[in-house]
């Protein structure tokens, strides 16, 4: 993933946050925020530690990010995408994780239309 589609900043995660929208499903949850200024999508990725031990949480982050990359073309510009990751995120497989992300993206309608 390049930086240019990364959200790195408190205060852009913050501010995605509160003045986001949020949904979720039993993995994932996701909150967005549309930036009219942007050319392209950026993503954040939180994993917490109840979750697992830093490899498992490097793991699903690292499946996240795949994930991104290969729905890069289909996800709408403008937009700031927070995703957090829940406990069922650490017994999946990276097939699993892309279903479950895309179920998000698709229902938020942040896919662009085919």
């Amino acid at each position: 993933m390049k930086k240019a589609y990364r959200i790195k900043k408190n205060e852009e995660f913050q501010y995605t946050f509160k003045n986001g929208k949020s949904f979720a499903n039993r993995q994932l949850v996701i909150y967005y925020a549309e930036q009219p200024g942007q050319e392209h999508f950026r993503i954040g990725l939180s994993v917490g530690k109840k979750i697992g031990n830093a490899v498992t949480r490097n793991r699903i982050k690292r499946y996240l990010r795949q994930a991104f990359q290969e729905l890069e073309t289909d996800i709408k510009n403008h937009y700031d995408i927070v995703i957090i990751a829940r406990q069922p995120t650490k017994d999946m497989n990276f097939h699993e994780m892309k279903k479950s992300l895309s179920h998000l993206l698709y229902k938020q309608h942040l896919l662009k239309n085919k």
